[in-house]
């Protein structure tokens, strides 16, 4: 029997209110940013940026000056990418220490969360009693026209996944949106009969009408702005910024097809 264990839960287009008193403050000197910006909802849930959350000026951080004009603000900087990824690794651990699993990287934008997941996965599997035996599988997914979501979704590199039957399956996504791709995905997988279906979402945006599947481990919640860097693209640029960024308006222009 398979056992699905994607949350099946609407993600608000609104802020959050009803989290613990624990909050987590991104306040960054010059900036002039409004306290708390940033809340810890704690678990997996993720951590809620909020609306209001003005991100952080990009003259704090080093990044490709072919970019320059082409972005806002820096909404995620590196660093607290890889500390939460770090923390998700460890909550990957507590659930599925000593079982075999098959990660599934949805490409193209999951590659660098994917492989610094496993990386962190792979750490403290060598530094416990606890491992996971991995297996990790590519495919890729396209539903993007310039920074619309288009209804034409296409799976490539999952035309065949037989080899999933019976296995404990960890889908790895950079982003969760509208949530239509990934409810997308998740039914195409659940036909090959997996014994058991997680996955891991770096960010969670809040966008009007979600019909996400919430992930089981969830890296950030942020507001509905189009956002790039970490190997999420706009038409393919931005893949080389290590930080997530707003793309801005001139940006969007510019590397517009």
């Amino acid at each position: 029997m398979l056992l699905l264990s994607a949350r099946r839960a609407k993600v608000s287009s609104k802020p959050h209110h009803n989290f613990p008193d624990t909050r987590v403050s991104f306040v960054a000197a010059g900036n002039n940013m409004a306290d708390p910006a940033v809340q810890s909802e704690g678990g997996s849930g993720g951590i809620v940026i909020t609306d209001e959350w003005p991100g952080y000026s990009l003259d704090l951080f080093s990044y490709p000056a072919h970019y320059s004009g082409d972005l806002d603000c820096v909404i995620i900087p590196h660093g607290v990418i890889m500390d939460r990824t770090e923390r998700l690794a460890r909550n990957i651990m507590d659930d599925l220490g000593d079982h075999d699993i098959v990660v599934l990287c949805v490409l193209k934008g999951g590659y660098q969360f994917c492989a610094d997941l496993v990386d962190r996965i792979k750490a403290l599997s060598r530094n416990s009693n606890r491992t996971i035996p991995m297996r990790v599988h590519f495919i890729r997914l396209k539903s993007y026209l310039n920074d619309q979501s288009t209804e034409d979704l296409h799976i490539l590199g999952a035309e065949d996944l037989s080899f999933l039957a019976g296995k404990n399956v960890l889908i790895v996504e950079a982003i969760v949106g509208t949530g239509k791709t990934m409810n997308a995905l998740l039914k195409h997988v659940e036909a090959f009969r997996p014994k058991m279906i997680k996955v891991a979402g770096l960010l969670v945006k809040r966008v009007p009408q979600n019909s996400a599947c919430l992930p089981d481990y969830v890296g950030f919640e942020i507001p509905n702005r189009f956002v790039v860097g970490y190997a999420l693209d706009y038409n393919e640029y931005f893949r080389d910024l290590n930080h997530i960024c707003v793309i801005s308006e001139s940006g969007k222009m510019k590397y517009k097809i």
